[in-house]
Order: C-alpha cells, then structure tokens, then sequence
C-alpha cells in the first residue's frame, strides 16, 4: 500500500470523499463511498475495485492485511476526516470503490437461492435484505425496476457490506425476469400478508425446493398482483398480535431462515 499522510481537508487528493451525502452526484461519477474497518474490508475483498482509502493511523494499521500494494491510502487525524465529509465522523475510515459494469441477470443463475425485490425504494430496507442475504448464503439479489440503489451510502452501511460481497442484477423486463428464472428451475415463492403456506411449515411439513427465489414486496404495497401471478407458490409469515405485517427486512431474515435449511 502507498500512504500518504494528509492533515489539510482541502487537499486536492481528497476530493473524492467531499460531499458524502450526495448520492446522485456519486452516481453520475460511477463510484461509492463504504465506511467503517468491516464494511471497507469488505469491499478490499469484493468484485468492485477500490479507488483509494482515506483513515486514521489505526484504522489503517488494523487494515494492513488487506491493503493492496499501489492503492493510496491517505492517513489523516479523526478530526480532518471530519472536516472533509462535512460532519462528525467516528468510524475511523472510508474507502471510495467504482462501480464497474453491473452484473446480466445470467450470472445469478448459478446458484440455489435467490432473493428478488419489487418495489423496495427505502435503502434502509435494500440494506437489511442484503445484510440477511449475506448471512443466510443467498447466491444473488435481483432487483426489479424502481428499487432502491444497493451502492447508495445508507444501504452499504446498513448492510455491512452485504450489498459489495452478494452479487446483484437488475430484471428487465418485469415481471418476465421471472419467467426466466422458472425457465433455469426456479420456484418462485412470494412472501405476502395472505400466503397459503405458513413459512414456517417450510423444511418441516412441506419441503423447501431444490431451488428458490424468494419475491419480497415493498411495504404497504407488497408484492404486485402480476408478479404474484407469476410466482409458483405465496407463503405467509403469521401474526401472533395485532400487527398485520412485518418490515420487509425483517420479514426476509425469517423466511431466508427457513429456505435456507
């Protein structure tokens, strides 16, 4: 790695960390931004390249396996990362990785679960669905038109890096993207308030198919009635108390819980 020390926020090297919290603008020059030690890592291990590091002397000591020899890496105090993103920041470091081409719906055909969203604009939401993809070794997110960027700020880092280290596709056309993935053998099952299928009869009373693609919808609207028709079979999360539906992060975490038993 090549560090190079930097104490003046205006430095020129560090232009790429300025104005943090507008997406669009990073967009629009093809990059993101990941913060914190886990999240970068995770991106220095990932399929997107890094453009550089900028961190404090420790967080760029605890990162010194993973720091490729020629990527820059800037060293600088806490405060002055604080100068330059425009706000307090304690996480000790951020990295600024590019986009890249995005990835054909054909290459999450290889793999045996799947998770799919309609209508899901909260990056929130985008974030923990990745976050429980990772966890529950989901091969794939296929994002439908109108959801909510994976490389957004906010979904990085709700996801803690999900959204760099699981692959991601968008389907085009919708909802035929599904008839495509029933063509390559999967069983599309669709996550909705009124299911026919308790989730968690799933790998107990009724086996989990050999290949699944889980359709989650946004919340209020849940999934639309087109895709819905097209889905192979519509399982239910059931509600003990009053409230009729989960969030859709939360919801996904139950159900990948089963599917991937």
């Amino acid at each position: 790695m090549g560090v190079e020390r930097v104490r003046d926020a205006d430095d020129p090297r560090l232009a790429d960390y300025r104005e943090l919290r507008d997406g669009e603008r990073r967009r629009r020059a093809g990059t993101f931004v990941a913060e914190s030690r886990q999240v970068v890592r995770r991106l220095l291990g990932s399929r997107f390249r890094a453009r550089s590091v900028l961190a404090t002397e420790a967080a760029a000591e605890d990162l010194r396996d993973v720091l490729a020899d020629g990527l820059p890496v800037y060293v600088a105090p806490e405060e002055t990362l604080g100068r330059v993103v425009g706000f307090n920041f304690h996480r000790g470091c951020l990295a600024v990785g590019e986009r890249g081409a995005e990835l054909p719906l054909d290459a999450l055909l290889d793999t045996r679960l799947l998770v799919v969203l309609e209508g899901v604009t909260n990056p929130d939401n985008v974030g923990g669905v990745f976050r429980n993809a990772m966890a529950f070794a989901a091969g794939g997110v296929l994002l439908a038109p109108g959801c909510s960027d994976p490389l957004y700020r906010k979904a990085i880092r709700v996801s803690m890096g999900g959204t760099l280290v699981v692959p991601f596709a968008r389907a085009a056309p919708w909802p035929g993207a599904l008839v495509r993935l029933q063509e390559h053998g999967f069983t599309i099952v669709a996550l909705t308030p009124d299911g026919d299928v308790d989730v968690a009869d799933l790998g107990t009373s009724r086996p989990v198919p050999e290949r699944v693609a889980l359709l989650l919808g946004a919340e209020g609207e849940g999934v639309s009635p087109a895709a819905r028709a097209a889905a192979d079979v519509a399982v239910a999360i059931r509600m003990a108390g009053r409230g009729h539906s989960l969030n859709v992060a939360t919801a996904s975490g139950i159900a990948l819980h089963r599917l991937a038993r």
